[in-house]
């Protein structure tokens, strides 16, 4: 039953959107109908400022950290927390409140994982480091650090179950970036 509440409080957690928070209550300004519509970090920065994009960063990665953080707390495994992890993202990325249309989960990603494992996020950085030169481009670059994130745990002897868990939370960052990725690796000709 815990899990279940777990599962569920992480999913509803991941339905608070920083960027539409501060849009409404701050800037007086719907997120959603400004720049690209999307309410993540990356539009809240070009549409509200420097100081937006920090804050939405900030507290949407906070989600991710909680969640892991308190089911550590409550004494559940490295499955369960990135179960949960995966619970806040699908509710960041696809959130009820919003009628399913919210942010690409990266800010949510990176705090969660943070919060799991500091010495596996620093490799995930290093990764992200290795391939930024290739690609020129910060999506390109996160999203095969986040595709190698299941291997990467097998660098820290997490069992099959973990890096599993892991795939999903990389499936679901490669699907809410499917647009992003379609038009970098096959830019329109005109």
């Amino acid at each position: 039953m815990t899990l279940f509440f777990l599962l569920l409080g992480g999913y509803m957690l991941g339905n608070v959107l920083t960027a539409s928070v501060i849009g409404t209550f701050i800037y007086k300004k719907n997120i959603r109908m400004e720049g690209s519509g999307n309410p993540g970090a990356r539009n809240a920065g070009r549409v509200l400022g420097k100081k937006a994009f920090v804050a939405t960063f900030i507290g949407d990665a906070l989600k991710g950290a909680l969640a892991v953080m308190v089911t550590k707390w409550l004494g559940f495994g490295a499955v369960i927390e990135l179960f949960v992890l995966f619970a806040v993202m699908l509710g960041h990325v696809y959130p009820f409140i919003l009628r399913f249309r919210g942010g690409m989960g990266v800010s949510t990603f990176i705090g969660g994982m943070l919060a799991f494992n500091p010495l596996l996020f620093a490799m995930f950085v290093g990764v992200f480091l290795l391939f930024y030169p290739m690609f020129r481009s910060f999506t390109l670059a996160g999203l095969s650090a986040v595709v190698l994130m299941p291997a990467l745990l097998l660098v820290f002897s997490y069992e099959v179950p973990a890096m599993l868990t892991a795939g999903l939370l990389s499936a679901l960052l490669l699907f809410a970036h499917r647009e992003d990725l379609k038009e970098k690796l096959m830019p329109k000709r005109g």
